[in-house]
Parts: structure tokens; sequence; C-alpha cells
């Protein structure tokens, strides 16, 4: 009988509602998401300024944005035009003297028209890094210094 007994008791007892498990698993979500907000990248508003129009008393024809693409052999086109030889072996293929006569002229009528010159380069992804530098090189010549790049192709 007195086994019987410690049965019922151990089955009458009720230990109801159990909350400390139920707030450690609060307090481990919480810990998480505390956590992960440091994490979180904020986001930074930049300022631009788009190219606007502006009124010249003659017409020069400028494009709204001049391209400068280079291919892996080393040919360097500006607007689609290739200009000088694809060989930077040479002081002369290295100086890239087309490009930079064409863009000193570009920024000379840009200035006179109160215009800025806007150069997005567009370099192949297996064109060498020397070209890329030789293409700046010829912008500081050319005294242009609004250059963006720009990954893949101008199309």
């Amino acid at each position: 009988m007195s086994r019987r007994s410690k049965r019922k008791e151990s089955a009458e007892v009720n230990l109801g509602f159990q909350i400390a498990p139920m707030i450690d698993v609060v307090f481990v979500i919480m810990l998480y998401f505390m956590v992960m907000a440091g994490a979180v990248q904020v986001e930074n508003a930049h300022n631009t300024k788009l190219p606007g129009t502006v009124a010249s008393l003659t017409d020069t024809p400028l494009p709204d944005e001049i391209a400068i693409r280079i291919e892996d052999d080393g040919q360097v086109y500006l607007n689609d035009d290739p200009l000088d030889s694809a060989d930077s072996s040479t002081l002369a293929g290295k100086m890239l003297p087309e490009l930079a006569n064409n863009l000193k002229q570009l920024h000379d009528s840009s200035k006179a028209s109160n215009s800025e010159v806007l150069v997005t380069i567009y370099a192949n992804e297996l064109a060498r890094y020397e070209r890329v530098i030789d293409v700046l090189d010829a912008l500081s010549r050319a005294e242009i210094s609004n250059v963006t790049f720009q990954a893949g192709s101008p199309d």
C-alpha cells in the first residue's frame, strides 16, 4: 500500500507553468539580436553633382561623357575611336600622345564653354594595370580630373 501512495503523490504533484526556462530562451534570443544589430551597416548619402547645361555663345559639340576603353591587348579607344598603338613597350607608346592631345583639346574647348569634362574609363578585366596608369597619366597631362572607373563594357 505504501507504494501506491507514493505513486499517487508524485502523479498528483503539479509543477505548474515553469517561467524560468522561457526567460532563459527570451534572453538568448535578445542577446542574438543585440549582437547582430552591431553588424548592420549604415548607409551614407553621397552628394553628387550631375552634369547640366550651360548657355554659351557658340555651339560646342561636347559629348555628355567621354569614354576611354582599354582592351586586353593594350589598345586604347576614345569614344570607340582607336588611338595610338597597342604597343606600350616604347616611350611613345607609353606616353599615348594622340590620346593626350585629343584630351587636351577637349579640356580647352570645355574650359572655353565653361563646362566640365567627365571621363569614364572602361578597362577590360585582362588589361594590364600599367596601361591603365598610362591612360591616367595622359589625363593628368591634359589637366582632366573628373575621372571615374566602371566595370564592364560601355554598352
